[in-house]
């Protein structure tokens, strides 16, 4: 058999086998379910939010209208008028339904102390509002829930998980690039957060018991830490507790308006799996790299090699192979298939390059703020 044979069918065998594991897990995970009014009102949505996506007022309403009976606590920054003018907003109009107004309480918080994550010294004074028989639910900004997705978190709680996460999905959005990123989410989600235990969480979407949390210390020991979704993950197994990973998606929304704004979100998503994988074991650090990142290379070269050979056969195969993997695996656990090929592809094949860009610059700029990034709990200003 040939080299680019030999390629073809690894990678299809690959991809083959992580798309069985994550349905696998898929069927055993919490289900999707209308959650009870009074598990509900026992929620308290915690969101920090930041003003710079014009989709944010939208998101932050649809949360409000989908999650009713839980209470939020929306975290805002002191210098951020645009995000104090947006949840200002939508106070007031959510007053105006009397009976039905959602419990909202905004708090608005200064800005972080150099070296130290802002996300997480916003949850610090989530958590201290909250009673020890509720439930905290981190929810990014730019991530819409619904409400069987609530359930589905829920769920993952009650049978007895320490932390519950979600899954990431991601709503279209215009132009190529939000399609090269909607591609590179869909594409990899199931494929990843399902094929092995978990290590980390979907950091956009988790629910936990607020005792358990205080148990843990909260907030407080982590506030020095880059990556908050690691951070707690590693607290929460590092104590002896269970992480479940639901495979009822979340939807985020996000304004990717440029080919500089898809580097810069790829190149920082991409650090942020280098910091995780140095913190595995070599055994699940290679286990991850196996699964997760040889599959661009053995596409490219199964590629490259059906021009320069002028045998189509392989890749013709492996593309129709890869698109069938892909279209059942959204199928199964986002609802229906948002298959792009071309889109799906490129974005595939670029991950190798963001890799490179992410190992040799270690700047990042996440929304208003640029980080030089030395390790997880080694970051500052640059």
């Amino acid at each position: 058999m040939s080299a680019l044979r030999r390629a073809a069918a690894g990678y299809l065998a690959l991809q083959t086998a992580k798309a069985t594991l994550a349905l696998r897990t898929a069927r055993t995970a919490p289900p999707a379910r209308e959650p009870a009014a009074a598990d509900v009102a026992q929620v308290v949505v915690a969101q920090p939010v930041l003003s710079g996506d014009p989709e944010l007022e939208n998101v932050l309403r649809d949360n409000l209208l989908s999650l009713v009976g839980a209470r939020f606590v929306w975290l805002v920054d002191t210098d951020d008028a645009e995000g104090r003018a947006v949840t200002a907003r939508l106070a007031e109009q959510a007053a105006t339904a009397g009976a039905e107004a959602p419990r909202l309480e905004i708090v608005l918080c200064p800005p972080a102390p150099e070296g130290v994550n802002p996300k997480l010294t916003k949850l610090v004074t989530a958590l201290d509002a909250a009673e020890d028989d509720e439930v905290l639910l981190v929810l990014d900004d730019d991530t819409r829930l619904p409400r069987p997705a609530l359930g589905a978190l829920l769920g993952g709680l009650q049978r007895g998980a320490t932390l519950a996460t979600g899954l990431p999905g991601y709503l279209p959005g215009r132009g190529p690039w939000a399609g090269l990123v909607q591609q590179f989410v869909l594409d990899n989600a199931a494929m990843t957060y399902l094929t092995l235990p978990p290590v980390t969480i979907n950091g956009m979407t988790w629910a936990m018991r607020v005792r358990d949390l205080r148990a843990l210390g909260g907030f407080t020991p982590l506030l020095r830490t880059l990556t908050d979704d690691l951070a707690v993950a590693r607290a929460v197994l590092g104590s002896g507790g269970t992480i479940v990973q639901t495979a009822t998606p979340q939807w985020t929304t996000t304004t990717v308006a440029s080919p500089g704004a898809y580097v810069r979100l790829l190149h920082r998503w991409m650090l942020f799996a280098d910091l995780l994988l140095r913190r595995q074991p070599p055994r699940t650090a290679g286990a991850i790299a196996g699964l997760h990142g040889l599959h661009p290379g053995l596409l490219g070269f199964v590629l490259a090699g059906a021009v320069r050979t002028r045998r189509p056969g392989p890749a013709v195969v492996v593309l129709g192979g890869r698109a069938l993997l892909l279209i059942g695996a959204q199928r199964a656990v986002h609802g229906r298939s948002y298959h792009r090929p071309l889109l799906s592809v490129a974005s595939e094949l670029m991950q190798p390059a963001h890799l490179v860009h992410a190992a040799l610059r270690r700047t990042i700029r996440w929304r208003s703020r640029v980080y030089r990034v030395r390790a997880d709990d080694d970051f500052g200003p640059a």
